[in-house]
């Protein structure tokens, strides 16, 4: 086994001091007030509570109907006009025989619409399934098939989508759904409208919805194999927005920036939960663009925006140029800006706070930037601990006592949550899934916290920075990778006898690049090879580098050497042959 090191994984993270936790505490005490008036709270027992998204929603419009809640560009829309909109789509869904607990499937790309219909779909108590419209093929179909098998038994699964996204629909095969365009939505709703009036009144199954039901299923890749469906309870969203509020603190006449994907927790849980939370209004764009990124943000009054670390990246690489500093942001919150850049990227853009945060769709503890400390992914009040770990299953090791090891301060190692009655796991859907995530007996008999598959260091005062991701999992492109997924496709592409697949750090880019290292046939065709792995997998999921072996290395169990594989990455590789992936397909590297 190897345990983690901090010389492997090194991290320029700042420690938290004193004085440092004391400018934030006094930055902190400054806006008081501010969330007073929005009472966060952190602490909820009763997982049975009568709480869902669509009554908080309900009462922000009731609260202030002519407040804005969503914009696109000059195109805006008040929470009193989004409210009706919402009630008048659940009141359609309802006519289509969807009631509490069935699960309704959203595929569109970023619009008001695509929000309108994921506030409908729980104000009626059932589960919305937020679909990633990059997957191809079987992947698609596998997120489908979850859907449907989460669904009531005979239920048919009812889509709503874009047109776009609505001719994906035709390729799914044996899974059997009831498409509704977001057009037909309304037309449906305004119907059902001019029949009965009342069809634009609060729902009453919203008020029955408990804070332990589903809100939303959110794929993730998880640790291994395909895209597996994480459970967001209402409670867990509730407790999300408390938190994500505390840590940004917006204001009313704020205008939230998202240029994230709506089947990203970012996007929906941060970025909706907070301007939820603060009255606050949404800016929509259909599609992040590195070039249009500060003229939407002018466009749209943006006075914060929401991101992955891959974005800052992207921003900081386009030419300078006057907008970026003729906005009006003053706060961006996300996670994965790397330490290396975070200086860069305030000082160029003008930025004046950076709430950095770390959180998983499965997982059962976040950290939030609260106090405002550099290079930090913020505070959790949570309990957990950062142990060692086997980096080449992702699991901690265990000592000749049967227990785990913490590690110390400034050194990086697994990070554990405690699982309690303040820090529940809602998991998958797949029940076995979610065991597989539980260390049990950790510390002592009858303990248990999730593992959540990354590596921290302890910075100080309850602070952490992210290091890296272990196990079967990378991330790139602000997305995780499954290896297990893409060496199924490579195993099962013509001319490939097997694979290993793993993540290598590329100069320049945040996460790790997938490669492959690939035994093959007589006639291998890496052309074929590209075209073959761009049809079946999404597009971060592609291998940017191959690597063909004449065989594959194993361990004394017939583990796969992958940890060795990814030390040499792309550049210590001998003699093999070494391929890259272009737009021509994959060619061979120079």
């Amino acid at each position: 086994m190897t345990a983690s090191t901090a010389t492997a994984h090194p991290t320029a993270a700042t420690p938290v001091t004193w004085s440092s936790m004391a400018r934030g505490v006094l930055g902190l005490l400054r806006d008081v007030p501010l969330l007073a008036r929005q009472r966060p709270s952190l602490i909820h027992v009763n997982e049975h509570r009568k709480w869902s998204v669509g009554k908080a929603f309900a009462d922000a419009a009731a609260r202030h109907p002519d407040s804005l809640f969503l914009r696109t560009g000059q195109v805006v829309h008040s929470y009193g006009e989004c409210n009706r909109r919402a009630n008048r789509w659940a009141a359609v869904l309802a006519a289509h025989g969807v009631r509490r607990g069935d699960v309704v499937a959203v595929m569109a790309h970023n619009s008001p619409e695509c929000v309108i219909a994921m506030l409908a779909i729980v104000k009626l108590g059932a589960v919305t399934g937020m679909v990633n419209y990059n997957q191809p093929g079987d992947a698609l179909n596998h997120s489908f098939g979850v859907l449907v098998d989460a669904n009531r038994d005979g239920a048919p699964l009812v889509v709503i989508h874009d047109d776009e996204c609505g001719e994906l629909l035709a390729g799914l095969g044996d899974v059997e759904t009831e498409p509704i365009g977001l057009a037909a939505m309304d037309a449906e709703g305004a119907a059902l409208t001019a029949a009965d009036p009342t069809a634009e009144a609060n729902p009453a199954a919203a008020d029955e919805v408990r804070a332990s039901d589903p809100a939303y299923y959110i794929f993730t890749s998880g640790t291994t194999g395909w895209p597996k469906a994480s459970v967001m309870s209402h409670g867990r969203w509730q407790v999300a927005m408390n938190g994500f509020s505390m840590g940004l603190r917006l204001r009313p006449d704020d205008v939230l920036f998202v240029t994230l994907p709506f089947y990203h927790n970012n996007a929906l849980t941060v970025c909706v939960a907070t301007a939820v939370a603060a009255g606050a209004c949404l800016a929509v764009s259909p599609k992040f663009s590195a070039s249009r990124f500060w003229d939407e943000a002018i466009e749209n009054e943006a006075t914060a925006f929401c991101y992955i670390g891959e974005l800052c990246r992207y921003l900081l690489a386009q030419p300078p140029k006057p907008t970026d500093r003729a906005h009006s942001i003053r706060l961006a919150a996300g996670n994965g800006l790397r330490p290396e850049i975070w200086d860069e990227f305030v000082d160029r853009f003008g930025i004046e706070r950076i709430v950095e945060f770390y959180a998983a769709s499965e997982s059962n503890i976040g950290f939030v930037n609260i106090l405002d400390q550099r290079k930090t992914v913020g505070f959790c009040p949570l309990p957990y601990v950062v142990v060692a770990a086997d980096e080449d299953s992702g699991l901690p090791i265990r000592g000749a006592d049967g227990r785990v090891t913490r590690v110390e301060k400034g050194r990086p190692g697994l990070l554990l949550g405690k699982i309690s009655p303040l820090a529940r796991i809602d998991g998958y859907t797949d029940p076995a899934a979610t065991e597989k995530k539980i260390v049990r007996d950790a510390f002592k008999d009858g303990d248990s916290y999730f593992n959540t598959g990354d590596l921290v260091t302890e910075l100080g005062f309850r602070h952490i920075a992210f290091v890296d991701r272990l196990g079967d999992t990378f991330r790139w492109k602000g997305e995780n990778v499954a290896t297990t997924e893409v060496e199924a496709t490579l195993n099962g592409a013509p001319g490939i006898v097997e694979s290993v697949v793993y993540g290598v750090r590329v100069p320049g880019a945040d996460g790790r690049a997938g490669m492959a290292a690939i035994v093959v046939e007589d006639g291998f065709d890496a052309a074929a090879l590209a075209a073959e792995l761009r049809a079946r997998l999404p597009h971060y999921a592609v291998p940017l580098y191959l690597r063909v072996v004449s065989e594959l290395a194993r361990t004394s169990t017939f583990k796969n050497q992958r940890v060795a594989l990814r030390e040499e990455g792309y550049g210590d590789v001998g003699q093999d042959p070494v391929y890259e992936l272009t737009d021509d397909g994959y060619v061979p590297m120079a």
